[in-house]
């Protein structure tokens, strides 16, 4: 089934075939003609099951013979990175038209974004928190919406946007289409639909979760404290391209791409206390192959789209099985192949287990040829709770001591003058009080024969 069977505009033809996509995948053949329709849509879609043009190319043949000037798209997403990628594949794919989009997230500037709000362009894409800081001014106004389109969903819930969401809808027409996507379907998503949704084209509702097909997935049963090394020799051995590697938290992914830089790995790091700047320079680094591995955490599990992606790494095995699924599916994405190891300790097993019974299978256990699995590890990712509380009480106590020395310094009095060094003359000082006049005035002097 080829994409001119839906009857898109030729010009989106053309970005489409530019693209490469050569026929529809499966979420894109379900949810493409509902949607051009008019429809409202509900969809199960996983990551890398191609649902970003499942949403965008109806919206953007809608909106073609739309008179322009007015925004009238909306795309919410949960992450920056999810935002500037759906951005980027929707100036692609509009390549050969008059459309325009926008990208409006946090961590850069507003005025950019504001410029996008005030010149109306078409579609714009968009984070809950930043779009909210817009709507506290009279500019972003969309009484021209015509469309909406919640992306991952159970994603925004997870991390914690649904109230925002909430106060999103507030300010957006109630007349409209909306297109809602998520990879589960949780209860309070569940109601979130039944209350924005008229009688929408349900895809995929039925089907089981599962990583996309053409992932290899297998397990290392690793020590915590021998996972660094396992991995370094992992990426010695050549069989890794590139490497997404996800970490349990922000700090043990500092110190684990840290440990890799001091052993000449060319890699970078990527979660939420990043800039923006750093953020994105992370990202295009390795989507370049400037970084051979990108160290992370969940914050870039659904916003990372990289081609021939050879390998997805759990250094951590994740504690809810629908992040493990978003994970490996950075790999294999547009029907290619890729590896997706995840390495256990023996107190993650009970994850793993979880992880087995939602993937409906066990994973096969690998042991590395020749690795010495006794070694220890002389780098430390995760500082005990005690040693973190104590080093924060002795860098306070350092601070309070530097406090009240630079006190009892600013408070000696020198005998000379009887005040601190460096103060100023009072402001009812007059000229040449306190011994010299003040700055800037020359000193008073007797004219020849004055008293």
């Amino acid at each position: 089934m080829p994409f001119s069977s839906f009857g898109l505009h030729p010009d989106l033809l053309r970005g489409v075939k530019e693209m490469g996509f050569t026929r529809p995948t499966p979420i894109q053949q379900d949810a493409i003609p509902p949607a051009m329709e008019g429809r409202d849509v509900l969809a199960c879609a996983m990551t890398g099951s191609g649902k970003t043009a499942a949403f965008v190319l109806p919206i953007l043949h809608r909106l073609m013979p739309k008179r322009r000037g007015v925004t009238r798209a909306l795309i919410v997403t949960p992450t920056r990175e999810l935002a500037a990628q759906i951005e980027e594949h929707l100036n692609q794919m509009a390549m050969h038209t008059p459309m325009s989009g926008a990208a409006v997230f946090g961590g850069v500037g507003m005025g950019p974004q504001e410029h996008a709000f005030r010149t109306g362009v078409d579609v714009i894409v968009a984070t809950p928190g930043r779009l909210l800081d817009h709507f506290r001014f009279p500019y972003a106004k969309l009484e021209g919406l015509e469309i909406l389109v919640l992306d991952e969903a159970d994603r925004m819930l997870d991390m914690g946007f649904l109230p925002d969401i909430r106060r999103v809808l507030k300010h957006l027409p109630p007349r409209r289409q909306t297109l809602f996507f998520a990879a589960t379907m949780p209860p309070p998503i569940v109601t979130l639909t039944r209350e924005l949704l008229r009688r929408p084209a349900m895809i995929n509702l039925e089907r089981k979760a599962a990583p996309a097909v053409g992932i290899t997935q297998a397990v290392y049963p690793v020590a915590q404290d021998v996972k660094s090394s396992l991995l370094l020799e992992l990426i010695k051995r050549g069989e890794m391209k590139s490497a997404l590697v996800f970490t349990r938290t922000k700090h043990r992914a500092n110190r684990l791409a840290d440990f890799l830089s001091r052993h000449r790995v060319n890699c970078e790091r990527i979660h939420g206390n990043r800039s923006q700047a750093q953020r994105t320079a992370a990202m295009e680094g390795f989507k370049s192959g400037r970084f051979r591995i990108l160290v992370a955490t969940d914050i870039a599990a659904r916003g990372i789209d990289v081609e021939a992606l050879s390998h997805v790494i759990n250094f951590d095995v994740p504690a809810v099985p629908e992040d493990y699924i978003h994970r490996v599916g950075r790999t294999a994405r547009a029907e290619l192949t890729g590896d997706a190891f995840t390495f256990v300790s023996p107190e993650e097993e009970g994850d793993l287990s979880a992880i087995e019974r939602v993937v409906g299978k066990r994973l096969p256990r690998v042991v590395l040829p020749d690795f010495d699995y006794s070694r220890r590890g002389s780098e430390k990712l995760e500082v005990p709770l005690a040693e973190r509380i104590a080093a924060i009480r002795a860098r306070k106590t350092e601070d309070r001591a530097r406090a009240k020395a630079k006190a009892e310094r600013r408070g000696q009095v020198p005998a000379a003058q009887g005040q601190r060094p460096g103060a100023q003359p009072p402001s009812h000082a007059r000229p040449g009080q306190h011994g010299r006049p003040w700055q800037g005035q020359r000193p008073m002097q007797r004219r020849p024969g004055g008293r």
